[in-house]
This record gives C-alpha cells, structure tokens and sequence, in this order.
C-alpha cells in the first residue's frame, strides 16, 4: 500500500460560514458535488469522504465529477491522483440501513464502468470507511460479502450465459475497509481489531481511523485525547511486530472539545499526533478561514511526513480517564437539559436524517440523550461554558502533571477554548459543575474569557434560553459562531 494522504476532506457540518458554490445554507445533493471537484481542484485536498451513513447521498458522484470537470479530471485520475473514500453504514448498530451498505458496494463496480468509459484508469473508489466498528469479524464480513456476492455473481449462470457473459465484469475485484473505531473499548482495541484483519486478509499495510469527537462526547474531551494517544501507540506497536505497516487516520474538528484542527493550528494539531497519517479536515476549516490561509494549511500538511507514536503509561493514563470521565459524565447529565434545548436552534449546514429511532441511533450517555457532537459543542460555547473544562476538576496537582505528559498541547487548547468564557453565565450553573470549572480554571490560570464582544453574545443567549420567546436563539447562536469561526 502506497502512503495514503496527508489529509481528507469530509462532511462534517461544523461549519458557521456558507461556502460560495452552495444556493443555500444546508449542503446537499448538487452542492456537494460542486464541493468534491472545489476540495480537490481548488483546496489541493487529494481525498473526499463521501458519507452514507445517516445522510442523503448522490449515488452518480463519479459520473457526475467526470461530465462536469472532465479537464480537471483529464489530468487527474479518481482514485490514483484524488480519492473518494466511501463511509458506510453498519448494520451491527444502524439496523435499519443495512441494505443501504449492501447497495452501496453494489455501487462501487457501476462506478468503475463509467470511470474506464471517461478514459479513467485503475478504480476510482476501492475504499469503505465502516464506522462504529468493534470487531474484525465486522469487517470480514464486508470483504467476503463485496468478493463472494458483488464480484462473485459474475460466474452464476443466468439462462444461457453467465452473468459476466450478460453484464460484463466487475471490478475491482478487491476494496478496502477502513474500521473507524468510536468508543472506548474499541479504541483500546483497534491494534487487535486491524492485527486480526490484517492477517485474514494477508495485507501488508492498511488504514485503520480513530474518532475524535465522539469520545470526546462521551468522556470527555482530555480523555479523548488519552485513549486516541494509547491506541496509536498500541497500534504502532503491533505493526512493528507483525511487519504490518498501519496508517493511522484521526477525526478532528475544528472546535478545540473537537481536535483543534484549523488552519491556524495545523503544527500544534501534527505535534499532538505524530504518527497519524491522515488528518481530517472538516467543513470549518475548509469554509470559515480565507481560501489562501486554507490552501497554504493544506499545502504543509500534504508535505509533511508522519513521525512515531509517543510513548504511553497505559496504566497511568487510564487511572485518569476514569477520574475525568466519572466528573464529566456528572457535569454533562446536570446540564443536559440546557444542552437539550439549546442544540435545537444549532443551524443546520447539511441535510442529514434524524440519528433517534428508524432512521439511526441516539447519542445516550447515563441513560441521557444526547445531540451529536457539533449541536453539543455548539451550545456549551455558545452560553460560555467550553466544554473541555467539564470534568477537568476531579485531577489534583499530580493528575494533571500526567495528564500533560500526554496530552500535550493541553495548554495550548484550553487557552484556545478559554477564549470563549463566559464567568457570569457559569456562576448561574449547579454547584457541583460550577465547583469542579473553578477549580479547572485555577490549575489552567483562567480568570475571565478574553474576549468581551463574546461575552456579550453569550449573556443575551443565555437570558433569552430562560425568556418566554426563544425564538432570537436561532441568530444569537450563529452570531456567537461568526465569532468563533466555527459551529461547534
């Protein structure tokens, strides 16, 4: 396997500012394949997540880039020079959109046909992104299902001729499966989930990606950090071992509770995590910064070259994610009602089906709903309170000196987030919430947030949550976004 890219384009919606080639706010359909051909021609980003799980999805994107671009694509091959990267549902845990992952592999030789009638060579999509993946089995399945049943009906006999015969054939004969691992146990597990893989495929090399925002939602966004820096070196470790060479990828968004990916943060986001081989790079840092600052960020991080894992006390580092998940499980469950109410005036950026009952699955913590990462980001920020600190006071003096040992751009962030502050508004929280961000402050040296005009916004959000007319909190949201640069 060649060295995948140093970044990815996806289709997270945490973007505050509209993108130029979109009619409206919220990207779907047409405005997405506009956003591909402007990723790869415009930006220099050389990989596109094309996202099916819990989204509509363009099922034509290849044929559609290629009659719509065909000079750019002329000279830039799918799937060689620039790559659409599919992620999938799973039906382990999205049960209802189990055919869905079946019809999308159907997909991937249809596109391989209209790719070689442009004069494309080679595939131009080979990979699948499963997410929430918990075992190699899951992935097995995948690999023989897209082998035995897509490629291999080409020798089933219809009538008098085999389907090949009749249909023609189906390439390409392989594709790859890329485990997106999302919680705990499966982040401590990636390196025997990709080792198991690995070997049941006889692969050399492979990509195996590690969420960022999701453990953050449920641990915290310190523990996040903790679990995602022992998996990677977990996984470096058993590559080395078994000659295997593994090619992390991470989920960072641009909001610091998210990764603090942006473009005026790449090198601090790389020191962070050495050894990933690709980062990804959201709607935000696409769509909130200027276009020459996003493709100069793109242009260091494409020539950059990955380093080593840092080095982990495994049992140190989850001695303090049990500490810091336990308080910011408690922080989150005492503010989940603001939470709750506030994510519903988040703007929207992307047509995305609801993630509750038939249409996916629920962010639940403690027996709480949640929203997803970026509607819960967008509220906690948007009435001062960065969610990074929730939970960070449960640490004493030597806690936190381990835990900067690791995580160690954690200054740097919670300086970044701090910005954001708003002490008025925190002081009006539950006790114990209020009690433990105190104390995070004083072991960070905050004492206000630095931004006033912020400060501001944030108060008139929050008194306008506890009026009778909430309808304002639609604007007041976004205005506080403007002024972050990013949704959540």
């Amino acid at each position: 396997m060649q060295n995948p890219p140093r970044c990815m384009s996806t289709q997270h919606p945490d973007n505050v500012n509209t993108p130029f080639f979109s009619e409206g706010e919220v990207l779907a359909g047409e405005n997405e394949i506009k956003e591909a051909y402007y990723v790869f021609s415009h930006l220099g980003i050389p990989e596109q997540m094309w996202d099916y799980e819990g989204k509509e999805v363009d099922n034509h994107v290849v044929e559609k880039l290629l009659a719509r671009y065909p000079k750019f694509f002329a000279q830039n091959n799918i799937g060689k020079d620039v790559r659409l990267t599919l992620r999938v549902p799973n039906p382990a845990v999205q049960k209802g959109q189990g055919k869905l992952l079946l019809e999308t592999l159907e997909s991937i030789p249809r596109n391989f046909d209209i790719a070689q009638m442009c004069g494309q060579q080679g595939a131009p999509i080979w990979e699948v992104i499963l997410p929430m993946t918990t075992s190699a089995q899951e992935l097995v399945r995948i690999s023989e299902y897209y082998g035995k049943i897509v490629v291999g009906k080409a020798e089933m006999r219809v009538g008098s001729a085999s389907v090949q015969e009749w249909i023609g054939k189906f390439a390409p004969e392989k594709i790859s499966i890329i485990p997106l691992v999302e919680n705990k146990e499966a982040l401590l597990n990636a390196h025997n989930i990709a080792g198991e893989y690995a070997a049941s495929q006889k692969l050399e090399g492979m990509r195996v990606f590690l969420a960022r925002s999701d453990p953050a939602l449920n641990y915290g966004a310190a523990s996040a950090v903790l679990l995602v820096k022992i998996a990677l070196m977990q996984m470096q470790e058993m590559g080395e071992k078994n000659s295997l060479e593994v090619y992390p990828i991470i989920g960072v968004g641009s909001a610091p509770f998210r990764g603090n990916l942006k473009p005026t943060n790449v090198g601090n986001c790389m020191g962070e995590y050495p050894s990933v081989q690709t980062f990804t790079l959201q709607s935000s840092f696409k769509y909130d910064y200027d276009e020459k600052n996003v493709r100069d960020s793109v242009e260091g991080l494409n020539a950059s070259k990955r380093g080593k894992a840092l080095f982990v006390d495994k049992e140190k580092a989850l001695g303090i994610v049990d500490k810091l998940t336990g308080a910011y499980q408690q922080d989150v469950a005492a503010l989940s009602p603001i939470i709750g109410m506030l994510s519903k005036y988040a703007p929207q950026r992307r047509a995305r089906k609801l993630h509750i009952g038939l249409f996916g699955y629920s962010r639940s913590l403690q027996g709480i709903s949640l929203p997803r990462a970026i509607p819960f980001c967008a509220a906690l920020y948007s009435i001062g309170v960065p969610p990074e600190l929730l939970g960070l006071g449960a640490l004493d003096g030597k806690g936190v000196e381990q835990l900067r040992e690791v995580y160690v751009k954690i200054d740097e962030d919670i300086k970044d987030s701090a910005q954001y502050l708003n002490m008025r508004n925190v002081e009006k929280l539950p006790a114990a919430v209020r009690e433990r961000i105190g104390r995070a402050l004083d072991i960070f040296g905050i004492k206000e947030g630095a931004d006033l005009e912020y400060s501001q916004v944030s108060t008139e959000i929050w008194e306008t949550l506890h009026s009778e007319n909430k309808a304002p909190l639609y604007e007041l949201i976004a205005k506080a976004a403007w002024k972050r640069n990013f949704l959540g």
